[in-house]
């Protein structure tokens, strides 16, 4: 059975107004504390309102669950204490200027970004699975990539920015994709080219070392892993298990694939981009580009085409049941940009929308 890891990027906000609040060195801080020498969950990003925590791997869908719980609820914890919240949003709705991290990585990137670095305070939710080899790994990425742009849409939960309807269901991935090393790719064939062209990416100067290259989906740098890269943070942590059942079935069927030695899709880089444009534009509310014909599809026909992909791999991972009727409620609830429009229509207060999706976030 495959391992399965997740990172989860998080907002800090205010309790009472719901805006971002650059309090991630003290939530740290106090996580470290009460760590006392044991593994620290939880790690600084880019920008001082968010925290990042990352799971233990896990082989079961239920405990990957709660290790999920429990990590939202030591952050909403620690939060507390300074008159905080966390808020599992990929955007904030309110706005915001948001303050670059101490760090010297953090510092290097500002400089050499700019106004890019400044205005990247988003979150995101990254899936690891385990690989065999990084021959596997990559046979796995060449086989994976129509299927990426499904997950982003089934986890869309940033449709405003700035105070303002973005018009998108994900605007993270928008905001995200102004890093030059971001999106999706071209085959590799193997992972001797795989290494190349990280080497040659990384030569130009331009990215600080491999751990800027951000495809939708790599090879982990510090783990045996598959990375997925492409989701939005989910709303509810039960999207999050969804989207690891499936990215887990995706590695299984693809590694499956590439040992018996069936070819990926050779669809172009560019069909690629133009359908994680349309995931992010319509998330589940509208049409996507189907991963096998690249023509437009209803969402939920091309949610189902995923679901039938994997089919085999959910069957022997004993998670077919789970993932069909997690399926079916999040097509019917909408994704987390639907839940947020529809706070907004019912209340007319982006503040009111930022403190249910607080309540939502820790359970």
């Amino acid at each position: 059975m495959r391992s399965v890891g997740v990172e989860e990027e998080l907002l800090l906000v205010d309790a009472d107004s719901g805006e971002p609040r650059a309090l991630a060195t003290a939530v740290l801080a106090a996580a470290s504390r009460e760590a006392d020498g044991r593994e620290e969950m939880f790690e600084a990003e880019l920008h001082r309102e968010q925290v990042e925590f990352a799971t233990r791997p896990q082989t079961g869908m239920g405990e990957l669950a709660a290790e999920i719980d429990r990590c939202r609820a030591e952050a909403s914890r620690h939060a507390e204490r300074l008159g905080a919240a966390v808020a599992a949003l990929a955007t904030s709705p309110l706005p915001v200027s948001p303050s670059i991290g101490f760090g010297e990585r953090h510092r290097w990137l500002e400089e050499h970004f700019g106004l890019t670095t400044q205005e990247q305070l988003t979150c995101g939710c990254h899936v690891h699975v385990s690989v065999e080899s990084d021959e596997e790994g990559v046979g796995v990425l060449d086989r994976i990539r129509p299927w990426l742009s499904v997950l982003l849409a089934m986890s869309a939960n940033s449709p405003f920015w700035q105070g303002k309807d973005s018009e998108y269901s994900s605007y993270r991935s928008r905001v995200w994709g102004r890093w030059p090393s971001a999106g999706p790719v071209e085959l590799f064939g193997s992972a001797e080219r795989y290494h190349e062209q990280v080497r040659d990416m990384v030569g130009t100067g331009a990215l600080l070392d491999e751990g800027m290259v951000y495809f939708d989906a790599r090879l982990s740098a510090a783990y045996p892993t598959v990375e997925f890269r492409v989701a939005d943070v989910c709303l509810d942590s039960s999207t999050t298990v969804l989207l690891a059942a499936l990215a887990r079935a995706l590695v299984e069927t693809a590694a499956r694939q590439w040992k018996e030695g069936m070819p990926p899709a050779r669809h172009r880089v560019e069909l690629l981009r133009l359908a994680a444009w349309r995931a992010a534009r319509s998330g589940l509310e509208g049409e996507l580009l189907h991963p096998l014909t690249m023509r437009p599809a209803p969402a939920d026909a091309v949610v189902r085409a995923l679901f039938d992909h994997v089919r085999e791999a959910l069957e022997d991972s004993g998670d077919l049941v789970s993932v069909q009727e997690a399926l079916a409620v999040l097509l019917k609830t909408g994704s987390g940009a639907r839940v947020q429009r529809e706070l907004l229509a019912r209340t007319g207060d982006l503040r009111a929308v930022v403190g249910a999706c607080v309540r939502r976030t820790s359970g």
